[in-house]
């Protein structure tokens, strides 16, 4: 514990000294500005095993883009220039229980090599962030990853994100996983013997681990692994509304979700005031005068409570490896559930000093593959050892 306490530390000290360097080192093409570093795995010994055997990237020194100095600039990079690898998916809508539609965008891989059998060819379900969908560039990503290695995916877009139609005024949010369980139920039932993994990005990673461990060990899935997730939602407000980060991110993300809201508006309106929702300035106002209402929480305070995933982990059953970095203004590192990890035998997290949120970006010209692309690579892949890992 000492250790790892004293790697945190050096992680946050480090990344304190690179935000205190001047513009013109900044600038000056120095590439050991960012140095590299071997990411700090809290876990189970018998899970550290099993990793560094089996996802060995967890082992190597990560060498972020010398240039993309601090979270900010990774995330603003990642938007910005990520790669976008071309993915042909087939849409299919389905019904909810209470009569609205979820959009999911299947890959079948039906030329799949290592899988040929499609009625046991493993499914990887993945679960984009707060704004996302199946088109973006980290979702196209895992998707081509996941198929390159003989995979079927099916990309779970939330309410009213995917290019459908909200049926009903119920969009989504973190801490309601009623959607998650109608699409792994309907997944299971197209292929009762294909084994099931998760893979959550921020948001979707929320959703993820709450399910997880609602379900426990009926959650019809063999694995799971998120990408940034945001273990506070508190804190991970707190962090978004320093200036600087409202300005970067915030108050995109809030014009993303003001456009989700008016392109639904005729059939929100029934249940909460539209123009009144269209003039939050930040993701809590928005979260205050929408999700709570519309989720029936008393107060964006309970809501943001039952949202976070951070002390739920004690009851989830099957593996799970989180990945984050220090410097992601979206998930700071003081709500990193360290102490309640080290405690459980299924639930890793590996943790960098840089990666930004989503970003986790290499090499000079950062469009390719990343480590977080590496990492979801080498976990997914070896599922057959991982259902039996948890005894």
């Amino acid at each position: 514990l000492m250790t790892l306490t004293l790697k945190l530390e050096l992680l946050s000290n480090q990344e304190l000294r690179y935000e205190s360097v001047s513009t013109c080192a900044f600038i000056t093409p120095s590439f050991g500005l960012v140095s590299s570093q071997t990411p700090a795995l809290v876990c189970s010994e018998a899970f550290s095993a099993f990793l560094y055997k089996h996802c060995p990237v967890v082992a190597e020194r990560f060498s972020p883009t010398p240039w993309c100095w601090g979270g900010r600039l990774q995330t603003l990079v990642c938007a910005i220039l990520k790669s976008r690898p071309p993915v042909s998916y087939r849409n299919e809508l389905i019904r909810t229980v209470d009569g609205g539609q979820i959009s999911l965008d299947w890959v079948d891989n039906q030329a799949s090599v290592t899988y040929p059998d499609s009625s046991t060819r493993p499914t990887v379900l993945i679960l984009p962030g707060i704004t996302g969908n199946s088109q973006q560039s980290y979702v196209l990503h895992a998707v081509s990853q996941a198929a390159r290695h003989g995979y079927r995916c099916v990309v779970f877009n939330n309410r009213g994100l995917g290019g459908e139609e909200l049926l009903t005024p119920v969009t989504y949010c973190a801490a309601n996983t009623s959607d998650l369980e109608r699409v792994v139920q309907h997944v299971k039932g197209l292929y009762p013997s294909a084994p099931v993994l998760g893979a959550g990005v921020s948001l979707g990673g929320m959703v993820l681990l709450n399910y997880l461990a609602r379900k426990r060990a009926e959650s019809g899935m063999v694995a799971g692994i998120t990408i940034s997730v945001p273990w506070d939602a508190h804190k991970s407000c707190y962090s978004m509304e320093e200036p600087l980060n409202w300005l970067l991110f915030n108050k995109h993300i809030t014009r993303c979700l003001h456009r989700a809201v008016t392109r639904h508006r005729k059939i929100l309106e029934k249940v909460v005031d539209v123009d009144y929702v269209l003039k939050a300035r930040s993701i809590r106002e928005f979260d205050e005068r929408f999700t709570s209402l519309v989720f029936g929480y008393k107060s964006c305070t309970d809501y943001y409570h039952d949202a976070s995933p951070d002390k739920k982990l004690p009851s989830t059953a099957v593996p799970i490896l989180c990945l984050n970095a220090a410097d992601d203004p979206f998930s700071p590192q003081n709500a990193f559930p360290v102490n309640i990890v080290q405690e459980l035998p299924n639930v890793a997290l590996v943790l960098t000093a840089h990666g930004g949120h989503i970003a986790f970006l290499q090499g000079l010209f950062p469009r390719g593959e990343s480590y977080m692309e590496r990492l979801f690579g080498q976990f997914v892949v070896f599922y057959s050892a991982l259902t039996g890992f948890v005894s």
